[in-house]
Protein backbone atom coordinates (compact mmCIF):
# COMPACT_ATOMS: atom_id res chain seq x y z
CA UNK A 1 0.00 0.00 0.00
CA UNK A 2 1.27 3.23 -0.69
CA UNK A 3 1.78 5.90 1.76
CA UNK A 4 -0.67 8.30 0.16
CA UNK A 5 -3.51 5.52 -0.22
CA UNK A 6 -2.48 4.85 3.90
CA UNK A 7 -3.23 8.01 4.80
CA UNK A 8 -6.34 8.64 2.23
CA UNK A 9 -7.72 5.62 4.54
CA UNK A 10 -6.77 6.98 7.95
CA UNK A 11 -8.13 10.32 7.40
CA UNK A 12 -11.40 8.28 6.49
CA UNK A 13 -11.78 6.52 9.06
CA UNK A 14 -10.66 9.45 11.65
CA UNK A 15 -14.04 11.31 9.88
CA UNK A 16 -16.57 11.71 12.79
CA UNK A 17 -19.46 11.51 9.98
CA UNK A 18 -18.49 8.19 8.79
CA UNK A 19 -18.62 7.02 12.49
CA UNK A 20 -21.41 8.07 12.66
CA UNK A 21 -22.83 6.59 9.60
CA UNK A 22 -21.88 3.61 10.76
CA UNK A 23 -23.24 3.65 14.37
CA UNK A 24 -26.94 3.77 12.50
CA UNK A 25 -28.92 0.72 11.94
CA UNK A 26 -29.03 -0.19 8.35
CA UNK A 27 -32.81 0.98 6.80
CA UNK A 28 -34.79 -2.51 6.46
CA UNK A 29 -34.90 -3.43 3.04
CA UNK A 30 -39.11 -4.15 3.11
CA UNK A 31 -39.38 -0.54 4.99
CA UNK A 32 -42.60 1.27 3.57
CA UNK A 33 -41.46 3.74 0.73
CA UNK A 34 -43.91 7.29 0.40
CA UNK A 35 -45.95 7.44 -2.50
CA UNK A 36 -46.42 11.07 -2.18
CA UNK A 37 -43.73 11.74 -4.76
CA UNK A 38 -45.46 9.60 -7.74
CA UNK A 39 -47.32 11.85 -10.40
CA UNK A 40 -51.03 10.29 -9.35
CA UNK A 41 -50.39 10.84 -5.41
CA UNK A 42 -48.77 13.92 -5.65
CA UNK A 43 -51.97 15.52 -8.30
CA UNK A 44 -54.41 14.38 -5.41
CA UNK A 45 -52.22 16.35 -2.81
CA UNK A 46 -52.65 19.02 -5.45
CA UNK A 47 -56.10 18.89 -6.09
CA UNK A 48 -57.36 18.31 -2.62
CA UNK A 49 -55.01 21.20 -1.78
CA UNK A 50 -56.57 23.39 -4.18
CA UNK A 51 -60.06 22.47 -3.55
CA UNK A 52 -59.98 22.92 0.20
CA UNK A 53 -58.98 26.40 -0.42
CA UNK A 54 -61.88 26.94 -2.00
CA UNK A 55 -64.04 25.45 0.57
CA UNK A 56 -62.12 28.11 3.43
CA UNK A 57 -62.44 31.00 1.17
CA UNK A 58 -66.18 29.91 1.17
CA UNK A 59 -66.37 29.18 4.51
CA UNK A 60 -64.97 32.56 5.16
CA UNK A 61 -66.35 34.80 2.92
CA UNK A 62 -69.52 33.44 3.86
CA UNK A 63 -70.39 32.77 -0.21
CA UNK A 64 -71.84 29.34 -0.30
CA UNK A 65 -75.29 31.25 1.86
CA UNK A 66 -75.65 33.19 -0.35
CA UNK A 67 -78.97 32.86 -3.11
CA UNK A 68 -78.21 30.63 -5.79
CA UNK A 69 -75.00 29.45 -5.00
CA UNK A 70 -75.44 25.75 -4.90
CA UNK A 71 -76.82 25.88 -8.59
CA UNK A 72 -73.94 28.22 -9.55
CA UNK A 73 -71.63 27.64 -12.17
CA UNK A 74 -68.64 27.63 -9.49
CA UNK A 75 -70.41 25.26 -7.32
CA UNK A 76 -71.26 23.33 -10.34
CA UNK A 77 -67.69 23.11 -11.78
CA UNK A 78 -66.19 22.50 -7.58
CA UNK A 79 -68.56 19.15 -7.47
CA UNK A 80 -67.02 18.29 -10.66
CA UNK A 81 -63.65 18.77 -9.52
CA UNK A 82 -64.40 16.88 -5.99
CA UNK A 83 -65.89 13.75 -8.73
CA UNK A 84 -62.61 13.86 -10.28
CA UNK A 85 -60.49 13.95 -6.86
CA UNK A 86 -62.28 11.13 -5.45
CA UNK A 87 -62.05 8.86 -8.53
CA UNK A 88 -58.01 9.47 -8.39
CA UNK A 89 -58.07 8.62 -4.91
CA UNK A 90 -60.15 5.35 -6.02
CA UNK A 91 -57.02 4.80 -8.48
CA UNK A 92 -54.51 5.51 -5.70
CA UNK A 93 -56.55 2.46 -3.51
CA UNK A 94 -56.60 0.37 -6.81
CA UNK A 95 -53.00 0.76 -7.32
CA UNK A 96 -51.49 0.36 -3.70
CA UNK A 97 -54.01 -2.71 -3.42
CA UNK A 98 -52.33 -4.30 -6.60
CA UNK A 99 -48.54 -3.73 -5.38
CA UNK A 100 -50.14 -5.14 -2.28
CA UNK A 101 -48.34 -2.65 -0.04
CA UNK A 102 -49.46 -0.14 2.32
CA UNK A 103 -52.42 -1.46 3.74
CA UNK A 104 -53.38 1.90 6.10
CA UNK A 105 -53.11 4.26 3.30
CA UNK A 106 -55.14 1.94 1.04
CA UNK A 107 -57.90 1.64 2.93
CA UNK A 108 -58.16 5.49 4.08
CA UNK A 109 -58.16 6.74 -0.23
CA UNK A 110 -60.60 4.31 -0.88
CA UNK A 111 -63.01 5.57 2.71
CA UNK A 112 -61.95 9.48 1.30
CA UNK A 113 -62.92 8.44 -2.65
CA UNK A 114 -66.35 7.49 -0.86
CA UNK A 115 -66.51 10.21 1.49
CA UNK A 116 -66.18 13.13 -0.91
CA UNK A 117 -69.59 12.59 -2.90
CA UNK A 118 -71.24 12.10 0.47
CA UNK A 119 -69.74 15.76 1.67
CA UNK A 120 -70.14 17.63 -1.29
CA UNK A 121 -73.93 16.39 -1.38
CA UNK A 122 -74.33 17.29 2.66
CA UNK A 123 -72.83 20.68 1.53
CA UNK A 124 -75.79 20.76 -1.08
CA UNK A 125 -78.26 19.67 0.90
CA UNK A 126 -77.40 21.96 4.38
CA UNK A 127 -80.61 24.24 4.18
CA UNK A 128 -79.11 26.07 7.35
CA UNK A 129 -76.51 28.55 7.80
CA UNK A 130 -74.76 26.69 10.69
CA UNK A 131 -75.46 23.28 8.51
CA UNK A 132 -73.62 25.06 5.70
CA UNK A 133 -70.91 25.60 8.08
CA UNK A 134 -70.95 22.54 9.22
CA UNK A 135 -70.95 20.85 6.08
CA UNK A 136 -68.23 23.46 4.93
CA UNK A 137 -65.70 21.98 7.87
CA UNK A 138 -66.04 18.35 7.49
CA UNK A 139 -65.21 18.97 3.91
CA UNK A 140 -62.35 21.23 4.31
CA UNK A 141 -60.92 18.31 7.36
CA UNK A 142 -61.80 15.46 4.80
CA UNK A 143 -59.50 17.79 1.74
CA UNK A 144 -56.93 18.35 4.51
CA UNK A 145 -57.32 14.73 5.52
CA UNK A 146 -56.56 13.64 1.73
CA UNK A 147 -53.07 15.79 1.74
CA UNK A 148 -52.27 14.33 4.99
CA UNK A 149 -52.31 10.49 4.74
CA UNK A 150 -50.69 11.07 1.40
CA UNK A 151 -47.22 13.62 2.76
CA UNK A 152 -47.31 11.64 6.12
CA UNK A 153 -44.23 8.82 6.23
CA UNK A 154 -45.06 5.82 5.73
CA UNK A 155 -45.52 3.71 8.72
CA UNK A 156 -44.24 -0.43 8.24
CA UNK A 157 -47.05 -2.80 9.12
CA UNK A 158 -47.91 -3.42 12.71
Amino acid sequence: MSCGLAIASMLMLTNPDVALAAARPPAAVDAPVSVAGEPLFADIVARSGTLKAMVDGWAADGVADQTGFMTGDVFSGFKARAAELADLDMQGHIILRERGTDGDLKCILRGIAEDIPKKVAALEAATTAPARADALSELAYLLNDNVEVITAPPQPEA
